[in-house]
C-alpha cells in the first residue's frame, strides 16, 4: 500500500430506518446524518458504521458487524443496564460465550443485524 488507511466502515440497512437510527442513538452511539437516508454511527472518532434507509431482506439478514472491545463483562452490563428490549422488544442479546480466540456475546438489532462484541485472549 503506497497510501494511509484511517478508517474502514460497513454499511447497514433498516427495515424502519428512524426506529434504527432512535436504537443506535440509545446505544449511545454519535450520529451524523449524512442526507435524508443515510447516516453515520460513530462509537468514537475512527469507528463507526453506515445505516441506510435501505431495506433488502437478504442483504440485512446476512450483516454482521464485529465490534472489539476491552472488556467484554464491562460491554454486556452497560449493554444489559440500558434494558433495550423494554423499548424494543425484537432486539436479542446472547449470554457471553467463551471461544479458543477470546469471548464474545451476540446482539440482534431491530432490523435483523447480527452485532458481535467481543475481547480477544490477551
Amino acid at each position: 500500500m503506497n497510501y494511509t488507511a484511517k478508517t474502514i466502515r460497513t454499511f447497514i440497512g433498516a427495515k424502519d430506518y428512524n426506529r434504527s437510527r432512535a436504537f443506535y442513538r440509545d446505544l449511545d452511539f454519535e450520529e451524523v446524518v449524512i442526507g435524508d437516508k443515510m447516516c453515520l454511527f460513530r462509537v468514537n472518532e475512527n469507528l463507526g458504521f453506515y445505516l441506510q434507509d435501505y431495506d433488502v431482506a437478504d442483504w440485512i439478514d446476512n450483516s454482521m458487524v464485529f465490534l472489539e472491545v476491552d472488556d467484554i463483562e464491562k460491554c454486556a452490563e452497560s449493554l444489559l443496564h440500558k434494558n433495550l428490549q423494554s423499548k424494543y422488544p425484537e432486539v436479542k442479546f446472547t449470554e457471553i460465550k467463551q471461544f479458543d480466540w477470546g469471548r464474545e456475546l451476540f446482539m440482534t438489532d431491530p432490523a435483523g443485524v447480527l452485532w458481535h462484541f467481543g475481547e480477544f485472549k490477551k
